[in-house]
């Protein structure tokens, strides 16, 4: 029962951190600034984003309830934290300020928090780190695209 009580929990604060991140934005993608970048020819279409998002935030939901439930701990809950800012204002730093040159640092900082999940906590998940796998591989494929925009614009 406590685990599906955390799996509640953080699919809350995950999807919050998603909906806080999407208002920051303010329709990013589709103003002229973004539109008129020169995008890797990898950047997929803008619907697959939102299907990638909700899938990443359910499985990554599940994985910190299964962390959290193994291995409940405050370093846990910072690092989640750390990833959770940095993900939010991401959006806000590359879509609205346009700064572009630090949302790639924002971005790269968040990856290795996730590969930090991703790695240190490998052993102690075993089969369960394929949960929180689509989060890294996504941040991998969005960081390039933010390093192709800051590379070519």
């Amino acid at each position: 029962m406590k685990l599906l009580k955390n799996i509640v929990i953080f699919l809350v604060i995950n999807f919050g951190a998603l909906a806080i991140g999407n208002l920051l934005m303010a329709n990013g993608p589709q103003t002229d600034w973004y539109m008129n970048l020169n995008k890797a020819p990898w950047t997929p279409p803008g619907w697959v984003f939102g299907v990638a998002w909700t899938t990443i935030m359910i499985c990554f939901s599940i994985y910190m309830a299964f962390l959290y439930k193994l291995k409940p701990s405050a370093t846990i809950i910072v690092m989640f934290s750390v990833q959770f800012i940095l993900n939010v204002i991401w959006n806000y730093i590359f879509f609205n300020l346009h700064f572009i040159g630090l949302g790639l640092t924002i971005i790269i900082c968040l990856t290795c928090v996730v590969g930090l999940f991703t790695f240190l906590y490998a052993k102690l998940m075993r089969i369960k780190t394929l949960l929180i796998l689509p989060y890294f591989i996504w941040l991998c494929i969005a960081t390039s695209l933010n390093g192709y925009i800051l590379l070519n614009n």
